[in-house]
């Protein structure tokens, strides 16, 4: 399964919804990304796919200073699943892909 593309996100936090996009690459094997939303891109670190299982890191500054945790679940053009902040409860994510470019 390839993930590559852009996605919208759109995160459920105890402060409101936040959208965001995530820009997915796949270059010799090796999965990278980077997070824009709030004003600022972010790289994404320890970017896993095991099956339909897509975990992320990233740290932001806006609205707050927080390092966040994705835990995704991906079918086809589609995902959802949970962003955690430290002890902060869990917050709802739902994205989809863009369609390609041609």
């Amino acid at each position: 399964m390839s993930v590559a593309g852009t996605w919208d996100l759109s995160i459920a936090t105890p402060i409101g919804r936040l959208d965001a996009v995530v820009d997915l690459r796949e270059q010799g094997g090796t999965l990278t990304g980077i997070a824009h939303g709030a004003g600022e891109d972010v790289p994404l670190t320890d970017l896993v796919l095991d099956d339909d299982r897509l975990t992320w890191k990233q740290a932001v500054t806006k609205p707050l200073r927080l390092n966040l945790a994705f835990d995704l679940t991906v079918t086809g053009d589609t995902l959802h699943g949970t962003s955690k902040a430290g002890r902060l409860p869990a917050s709802k994510v739902t994205g989809t892909r863009r369609p390609a470019r041609r």
